[in-house]
């Protein structure tokens, strides 16, 4: 049971269903989301070095997502301003480790068919 004083993985606005996994899965598919975890799963960033690591993201998408990531308690800015995974951010970082070793193994049948049907 979540104590009062973790916050909630997803935000009202956010659910469109009231089950908390499809929550979950509302927040983590909104585009950039994974890589900004993807990003910080190794250690602690400062937002210029993340913004060169997510490519074309917008310094304002990023933003938004590390606000969202934060409001959701996955993600921490610390004390010199850079930003990590907090502990809510770790455990989701290794439950998803399961999902990109799956892709890994099955990348070849996700990929879009090129031939015509």
């Amino acid at each position: 049971m979540r104590s009062a004083s973790e916050p909630e993985l997803t935000e009202q606005a956010d659910r469109t269903s009231p089950h908390p996994a499809m929550g979950a899965m509302d927040l983590l598919g909104q585009r950039w989301t994974l890589r900004v975890i993807w990003e910080l799963e190794p250690g602690p960033l400062g937002f210029l070095e993340l913004r060169r690591r997510m490519g074309n993201c917008s310094s304002s998408m990023l933003s938004e997502r590390l606000q969202r990531l934060q409001r959701h308690g996955i993600l921490e800015k610390r004390a010199d301003k850079t930003y990590e995974l907090a502990f809510a951010g770790t455990e989701l970082s290794n439950a998803l480790q399961q999902l990109w070793d799956w892709s890994e193994r099955w990348a070849s049948n996700l990929t879009p068919e090129t031939t015509a049907e």
